[in-house]
């Protein structure tokens, strides 16, 4: 152990890394509760926790590797992806857990909260008109009736690692809860539609594209100013605004 890596860090929460550990720092303890619960719960890989402290958690690094990040050119195998996909099935065939979680949030609201955002964006000028009026007749497709399953709520591409042809491991659980599984799936194809196919091969049963699509959209339009107040830049190659503009 020779450093502290600040891995990410904003004024909701920040992780760092020491050695083999890694200390998630949260204001929000229930989100804490929530993470430990969830990972306890969950029948996929998880990382060991070492210790639960307020306002912070330790847990273990996982072995193996994630495919890559948002805004990267990823070249690992159609397998890869098909394990990841599978491994997303078996969460979402799981018992669910207690309390709804972030892919679980009220239809009505959301919808109010997009319309805000959008509304923000083109009085702003951060996004053309075209671009933000085409994306949310995208998104329109997510606001249907979906069937509650164990979701994990924030699956990027980032958070899941595999070693081999296994899942070694999947992290940041606490957007955890009950929800829609296609917007776990658009999460972790986010900026990777070229791979879509080989992870819903992986998952095993037909989804709706339409809907994939859709949560694209929702979850980008809701990013941006998200991102750019927090010192993120969505207007990095293959990132959030690329991914609307793939919607034209």
């Amino acid at each position: 152990m020779d450093e502290v890596k600040v891995v990410v860090a904003h004024s909701e929460r920040a992780t760092l890394r020491v050695g083999d550990m890694f200390l998630k720092v949260d204001a929000d303890q229930a989100r804490i509760d929530r993470e430990v619960e969830a990972m306890s719960l969950a029948p996929v890989p998880t990382p060991e926790i070492l210790w639960c402290k307020p306002p912070a958690l330790a847990i273990a690094a996982v072995p193996g590797k994630t495919l890559g990040r948002l805004g990267e050119s990823v070249s690992a195998p159609p397998a890869a992806w098909a394990t990841a996909g599978g491994a997303i099935r078996k969460l979402h065939d799981a018992p669910l857990p207690p309390w709804p979680g972030r892919a679980g949030r009220n239809l009505d609201k959301l919808a109010a909260e997009l319309d805000s955002e959008c509304e923000w964006l083109v009085t702003n000028g951060v996004l053309p008109a075209d671009l933000v009026a085409r994306n949310r007749q995208v998104a329109r497709a997510a606001f249907r009736p979906w069937t509650p399953m164990f979701t994990h709520g924030d699956l990027q591409i980032a958070h899941v690692f595999i070693d081999g042809d296994e899942i070694a491991g999947i992290i940041d659980w606490s957007e955890a809860g009950q929800g829609d599984a296609l917007f776990d799936l658009a999460t972790y194809t986010l900026g990777h539609e070229e791979h879509l196919g080989d992870v819903v091969a992986g998952y095993g049963t037909d989804v709706d594209l339409d809907v994939i699509h859709a949560w694209w959209s929702v979850r980008s339009l809701l990013a941006v100013r998200w991102l750019v107040e927090h010192g993120f830049d969505p207007f990095a190659p293959g990132c959030e605004v690329d991914v609307l503009r793939s919607r034209l």
